[in-house]
């Protein structure tokens, strides 16, 4: 899937979602990208 106008590089962490699930359920804001899924250079 890959979502046109933005850069397609994905954050390695939260492979580009921007959040993680959580295994009790729900989501957390991906820190490293800061929900954007994108790579910070």
């Amino acid at each position: 899937m890959k979502v046109q106008g933005l850069d397609t590089k994905k954050c390695d962490y939260c492979s580009g979602t921007g959040y993680f699930q959580l295994v009790l359920g729900g989501s957390e804001t991906c820190s490293c990208c800061g929900g954007s899924g994108k790579k910070k250079d």
